[in-house]
């Protein structure tokens, strides 16, 4: 069997316009998502995976793919729109086939036919109306009673003026070269609740931490952070990204959060 690994997306572009996510995922980190492990594993405890069917949408470099899969779901399928990722995850669960080439906004799934959506921190990088969209294929794709479980990026306090809401996606397109659209709670809800599912239980919230020593640590083990370390330390260009998106993050660190929303699609009314 080849030990080649297939080509993390975006590698062949320059350093200075790479996606964020996809620098350090080259640099050797991990986990990617805005509320970290911690934020991943309490989620997944909330979708309540075992022996139910599982779509998760945008699985990336399939670590919590790796996860879904460790949790027993009667079936695990992902959708990517990015045929590397796909090529990655599905090698490294080792199911041909399991995840395929998709959009999230326009999946191919059947209707109906999947118990749990899980999406992490892919909403985020889209405007209102891509969310929206993509919020109401994971509802059609849901069975009555099925859970749409999201971790993504967001806004506080609720009230937030509109102008720091700019400053913050400014300053974030500048850093990590995507157009993020993170949201206030009450934003994220009601977009759920537009797309037809009832948010019933509180939202869970982490720090937004990617980027300090201490969450690396936790997210990574002493072993990948120094190695991590030893990759932003040894490569000047991309070293300089890294630096830049900490600034950043650090910057906006009292209005930037991780949110963990559980939202259902309610059952069909008895006859």
């Amino acid at each position: 069997m080849s030990n080649t690994q297939p080509a993390l997306p975006e590698q062949d572009r320059p350093v200075a316009t790479m996606a964020g996510h996809w620098l350090l995922a080259k640099l050797g980190k991990r986990v990617l998502r805005p509320g970290g492990r911690e934020l991943t594993q309490r989620m997944l405890e909330a979708a309540r995976i075992e022996g139910h069917d599982v779509v998760e949408l945008a699985p990336g470099l399939g670590h919590t793919a790796r996860e879904i899969v460790l949790r027993k779901p009667r079936s695990y399928r992902g959708v990517d729109s990015d045929p590397a990722a796909v090529a990655q995850v599905n090698k490294r669960l080792g199911l041909e086939g399991a995840v395929v080439h998709a959009d999230a906004a326009a999946t191919g799934l059947e209707a109906e036919s999947t118990d749990v959506v899980f999406g992490e921190a892919m909403l985020t990088m889209h405007s209102d109306r891509a969310k929206q969209t993509m919020m109401a294929e994971a509802f059609r794709v849901l069975r009555p009673g099925g859970r749409y479980v999201i971790h993504e990026l967001g806004l506080t306090p609720d009230g937030l003026p509109e102008e720091i809401k700019r400053e913050i996606q400014m300053a974030l397109a500048k850093s990590i070269k995507v157009n993020a659209r993170p949201l206030t709670n009450t934003e994220w809800r009601a977009l759920l609740e537009g797309a037809g599912f009832e948010v019933t239980e509180e939202t869970q919230f982490a720090p937004m931490r990617l980027l300090q020593p201490k969450r690396i640590v936790a997210d990574e083990g002493l072993g990948g952070a120094l190695k991590f370390a030893g990759n932003v330390l040894r490569m000047p260009d991309e070293r300089k990204r890294v630096l830049d998106m900490r600034r950043t993050f650090t910057a906006h660190r009292d209005a930037l959060i991780a949110v963990g929303i559980v939202a259902v699609k309610p059952a069909a009314p008895s006859e």
